[in-house]
């Protein structure tokens, strides 16, 4: 498996545990706004910084592209 591979899957079940989501609902969602392209587009930056970040970046990916996305939890 690719490193580029490994890392989406990193991100997705970071993601799915941040959002209280199940694999498949993360997949869904990741698969209907295009997160899977934009992890592999930029892995050279996102997998450099830790996993909050990578959270915190997917939800303004997809508030950009029209997603609906709870507000975090304080």
């Amino acid at each position: 498996m690719s490193k580029e591979a490994t890392f989406t899957i990193f991100c997705l079940e970071n993601y799915k545990q941040y959002r209280h989501l199940s694999g498949a609902e993360t997949a869904r969602i990741f698969a209907r706004y295009g997160v899977f392209d934009y992890i592999r587009e930029f892995y050279d930056v996102l997998h450099t910084t830790g996993h909050n970040y990578i959270n915190r970046d997917i939800d303004l990916y997809l508030r950009a592209h029209g997603a609906e996305v709870p507000a975090e939890e304080q």
